[in-house]
């Protein structure tokens, strides 16, 4: 072969080798006859071999079977579509079906109540003034009367997120959520919302939509355990349907959206806020529909509903006691389900629920009649009009099985719709004290002289002394002892908590560390909410509850394990038991921490605030008893917490203007010049307590400092007060108030998002927290 034909042979690629010659080498030069050629071959397959690679891999992901495959699948998706609309039928309705009576047992088995029919009234759409129809449209679904029933986009968001677990998620349209409210139920599962696409179609095809906007202003829940718009009118306007007007309607669309937020008797600052806007929204739309006149929409103002009526058979302490279990159990099924709280109202609402609650007949008895003697049969609203403006809460525990075992609401669920024993628009005072010691203890913290802080530690007790951080810088905040008193520059822990002294607290606050004494409130039970570490924290100017206080001191009675007050004993529906959280939960302050303090609570009891209303009394026949008093800033609130080995109770008197519910001052209340807590919650708890409480128990304390275990040691003040206030000699010994500190917090106490109680005038500005206030009481409702 000569050159030529050997260069188009290499052009070819090799395909066809060049015979032999002496150009391609000899054996003697090491190389085969033809070896040149057979390694050009070679390389030319390896070549071609990696292209081959290359190109194998943009076969199998071509654009042509990627759109093949994503064909295929949306033919699947469509067969799928078909056989579940062949296969799915229009169910008969069954809300009404599904709408049970719920019992309510004592925790011996007795029935205390029966929560009966569902608060309903179906109207005719013709009833429902057609502007009022329009608002409902106009909140919920614009474009209700020409679309085809389904919101497909809102329906797949909704199927993600019920996969990736992320819970309710809104774009239904008013068909879909009729169907979801009339044929199927509440549950965030992908069959369901399936169903519910599928059946929106077929109904919207085959009924009238006045048929199906009638159908769901009348099976549409509205909050205050009203079903449909007839309810809806008269619990929150006293009227029918067919007078409400156009800015009634408005809000009752707008309630829609949140029921439990937005109900306005009981929303917080941000619900208002949120309902208003919602409220606003609705009315906007009106007029971009040309449902509204743009100049009348321009002249309305928010329409205030009328405060809840009490359902019959709620009345005395049963409102209260029923309200508390539904709230606890809906705060479970939202935890446990991922659903939202207004879900699990209407859950609750009406289903066949059991409730056996922790109720206990004898101390329920016994707890009433200690309000009744002790505060009712002293005041004389027509002798004194203060007298009309105060408000009794309790909140009994046992604290080895976290069980509310009695509970005073106010004096009447039907005429007082607030629980003041749930209620968290108050300050708890003094209470707190014992708070800053147990993260005192619980830290190892010291005095900025370097001595560990117990006991028998001392502080300067002077009125109105600057406290300092620990370089010795002044915070800006100096509170006043009680009657300005001083009670010396060497005071120990022990007599400071006996006499409530707010001088040492302030400084011993600083000295741990407040971020350190709210993460303490924290594990004891307390909402602290989003409160920031301050100062004026060390007087008990957050809010708080009686149950919250009396879960506080029950874990200290506890040794330091959690206690979660619970009113519930079991709740059951259709023989199956829900199962509720153990009220008592971890370790979360070392046992010797817990029975340090309440060794030092002995002493308020033996020596302190307590004394004569406590200590003295005639009744307590020896039993052991741990306590502490409060009285907040302008006697707006008084306390006594306190507890025996086997009982902790929590009795709070509160402030409300009989007339505006803002919160009240209470000078002068039963002729007195101040309440104070060593007054009337301290008399209320003791007639309580000696009359139930176990008599021969005895702290198992396993600490030795405190007054339970040696004598308190008092040292001479340089000045000696006068153990009551010069005001009042006959007075039973007062503890010192929390006044209002020169620096005022930015935020205040975090209260219930889903509900706060009247507000009003306050010490400090209250705080809005986005995480549900109350351990008990995730929405704050009282």
């Amino acid at each position: 072969m000569g050159r030529a034909e050997e260069r188009r042979a290499r052009q070819r690629g090799g395909r066809r080798a060049a015979p032999p010659t002496r150009s391609s080498g000899t054996p003697s030069e090491g190389i085969a006859p033809g070896g040149r050629a057979a390694a050009r071959k070679a390389a030319a397959r390896g070549k071609k071999g990696a292209k081959s690679g290359k190109s194998g891999i943009r076969r199998l992901f071509t654009w042509k079977k990627i759109l093949g495959t994503f064909l295929g699948f949306c033919l699947l998706g469509i067969g799928a579509f078909i056989v579940m609309y062949m296969m799915i039928d229009v169910p008969k309705g069954n809300a009404k079906a599904q709408e049970q009576s719920n019992i309510y047992k004592y925790s011996d088995g007795s029935v205390m109540a029966r929560e009966g029919d569902t608060n309903r009234e179906i109207v005719d759409l013709s009833e429902v003034p057609k502007p009022v129809q329009r608002t409902f449209v106009a909140a919920e679904n614009k474009t209700f009367y020409t679309d085809s029933g389904v919101d497909l986009r809102g329906t797949a968001r909704g199927l993600l997120n019920t996969l990736s677990g992320k819970g309710k998620q809104g774009g239904s349209t008013i068909t879909q959520q009729y169907v979801k409210n009339y044929y199927l139920d509440q549950d965030q599962t992908v069959t369901r919302k399936l169903k519910e696409l599928v059946i929106s179609l077929k109904v919207d095809r085959t009924t009238s939509k006045d048929k199906i906007l009638a159908g769901y202003i009348n099976t549409s829940y509205y909050g205050r355990g009203a079903y449909g718009i007839q309810a809806a009118a008269q619990d929150y306007y006293r009227v029918d349907a067919k007078k409400l007007s156009v800015e009634q309607g408005a809000y009752l669309a707008a309630l829609l959206q949140a029921p439990s937020q937005y109900d306005w008797a009981v929303a917080s600052k941000t619900g208002k806020e949120l309902v208003t806007a919602r409220w606003n929204y609705v009315l906007d739309n009106m007029v971009k529909q040309g449902w509204l006149d743009k100049t009348k929409r321009a002249e309305m103002t928010f329409p205030k509903p009328k405060e809840p009526k009490a359902a019959p058979g709620l009345e005395g302490q049963k409102g209260y006691f029923i309200k508390l279990a539904k709230q606890q159990l809906e705060k479970q099924l939202m935890a446990k389900e991922n659903i939202t709280q207004d879900e699990a109202e209407a859950r609750v609402e009406n289903s066949g629920w059991t409730f056996t609650l922790n109720i206990d007949k004898k101390k329920q008895a016994q707890l009433e009649k200690a309000v009744k003697s002790q505060l009712t049969k002293q005041l004389d609203p027509k002798k004194r009009k203060v007298d009309r403006n105060v408000q009794a809460g309790a909140a009994s525990v046992d604290p080895k099985t976290g069980k509310i075992v009695a509970l005073y609401g106010g004096t009447d669920y039907t005429k007082h719709f607030y629980n003041n024993a749930n209620r968290t628009d108050y300050q708890p005072a003094s209470t707190f004290k014992p708070v800053i010691l147990a993260a005192a203890l619980e830290n190892a913290s010291e005095t900025q002289s370097g001595k560990a802080i117990g006991a028998n530690t001392t502080y300067d007790g002077t009125s109105k002394r600057q406290v300092v951080d620990s370089n010795g810088n002044k915070v800006g905040f100096a509170p006043e002892n009680e009657d300005d008193h001083n009670y010396g520059k060497q005071v120990t822990v022990q007599t400071a908590m006996n006499q409530s002294i707010n001088s040492v607290f302030a400084q011993m606050g600083v000295d741990v560390g407040m971020d350190k004494v709210l993460a303490t409130a924290t594990k004891l039970g307390m909402d602290t909410g989003k409160l920031r570490p301050l100062p004026a924290y060390t007087l008990g100017t957050m809010g708080a509850s009686p149950i919250q206080m009396a879960g506080v001191y029950a874990t200290l009675d506890n040794h330091g394990k959690q206690v979660t007050p619970s009113i519930i004993k079991t709740a059951e529906q259709g023989g199956t038991e829900f199962q509720m959280p153990d009220p008592i939960g971890e370790q979360v302050i070392s046992p010797k921490t817990a029975d340090t303090v309440t060794s030092v609570l002995t002493g308020v009891v033996a020596d302190g605030t307590a004394k004569i209303s406590v200590a003295e009394n005639p009744a307590r026949d020896g039993r052991k008893v741990a306590g502490k008093t409060g009285t907040s800033d302008d006697n707006k609130s008084a306390w006594f917490t306190g507890y025996t080995p086997d009982l902790v109770t929590s009795v709070g008197l509160f402030g409300e203007d009989d007339k505006t519910k803002a919160q009240a001052k209470m000078y002068g209340v039963g002729g007195k010049p101040r309440v104070n807590g060593g007054g009337f919650p301290a008399e209320i708890w003791a007639e309580y307590t000696f009359g139930v409480a176990g008599k021969n128990t005895k702290f198992d304390l396993d600490t030795d400092q405190g007054a339970a275990v040696q004598p308190t040691w008092t040292p001479t003040p340089s000045e000696t007060p006068s153990e009551t206030p010069s005001e009042t000699p006959s007075e039973t010994p007062s503890e010192t108030p929390s006044e209002t500190p020169s620096e005022t917090p930015s935020e205040t106490p975090s209260e219930t998002p889903s509900q706060s109680p009247p507000t009003g005038e306050q010490s400090t500005p209250v705080q809005t927290s986005t995480s549900p206030p109350n351990p008990l009481d995730p929405n704050g409702n009282p």
